[in-house]
């Protein structure tokens, strides 16, 4: 991958995410990462930090680049799909980072059969803990998608899925994220009720949070049975679940998951 040059037009949280993870793959060198945003001093501080290379435009990036990573707002997609188009050849691999435009819409925009991955990755990239899924079409050959997934494994582990589960994805790896670190918040919230310093209630919690889905990536074991070895019959912990069940605790992440699955299906409508 040393010699592949990948292009983000787009500077923001999940790109500078994304960029991150693949710095600390000796694999991508940073000359061969070009980044385009319209907030020309990001880019320029993006370029001193981590020694990429900038680019003037979004048509100049797209010439440069062999793979293109749209990391924008859905909301621009059309806009500067319609910029590039012209310097996207059949070669090219496109990487989408947005949720609600499929390959076959992103196609019309491009007006020709471009190679174009479908991603959605999440922010723990920045720490090398990202999850990122992906499809594909058949535009995309074997080398085509070893070259996607090498470079996405330089931050997240990744899982192809098919192309109707990507709104699924969002509401359970994309956006989670939040809920997680909402969780944490009001872990150490309630520890620092109980008289813990501030500092100590956010290690507590996010270590904890931590470790507990690590027991589950290693162990296989069921997150209920996991649960069930923490619950002693009349203890304390069964004690704390039984309020969180009336208070809806697992009913209200559902059907926020639900909220943000219909939003994801409507976000190329906006």
């Amino acid at each position: 991958m040393k010699n592949i040059k990948i292009g983000f037009i787009g500077a923001g949280n999940m790109a500078q995410a994304m960029l991150k993870g693949m710095l600390n793959n000796s694999e991508i060198e940073s000359k061969n990462i070009f980044v385009y945003d319209l907030n020309d001093k990001l880019i320029s501080e993006l370029e001193k930090k981590y020694g990429v290379s900038k680019c003037k435009d979004q048509k100049e990036l797209a010439k440069k680049a062999d793979i293109i990573i749209l990391a924008i707002k859905p909301n621009i997609y059309p806009l500067v799909i319609d910029m590039i188009k012209n310097d996207v050849d059949l070669n090219k691999i496109v990487v989408s980072i947005t949720p609600g435009y499929s390959i076959k819409e992103l196609k019309i925009y491009f007006e020709k059969n471009v190679k174009i991955v479908r991603t959605m990755p999440n922010t723990p990239a920045m720490v090398g803990e990202g999850m990122t899924a992906y499809c594909i079409d058949s535009s995309i050959d074997e080398n085509d998608e070893n070259i996607i997934k090498n470079i996405l494994k330089t931050f997240s582990k990744v899982e192809k899925v098919d192309e109707k589960l990507m709104d699924v994805v969002v509401a359970t790896s994309g956006s989670s994220p939040a809920y997680v670190y909402m969780f944490i918040e009001a872990l150490a919230d309630g520890a620092v009720l109980g008289g813990m310093p501030r500092d100590k209630a956010y290690i507590f919690a996010a270590q904890t949070v931590l470790g507990a889905a690590q027991m589950v990536i290693e162990t296989g074991i069921h997150p209920g049975a996991l649960k069930d070895m923490v619950c002693s019959p009349g203890g304390t912990t069964i004690e704390a679940v039984a309020s969180l069940e009336e208070n809806g605790f697992r009913s209200s992440i559902i059907q926020a998951m639900k909220k943000c699955i219909e939003k994801s299906k409507k976000m190329n409508l906006q």
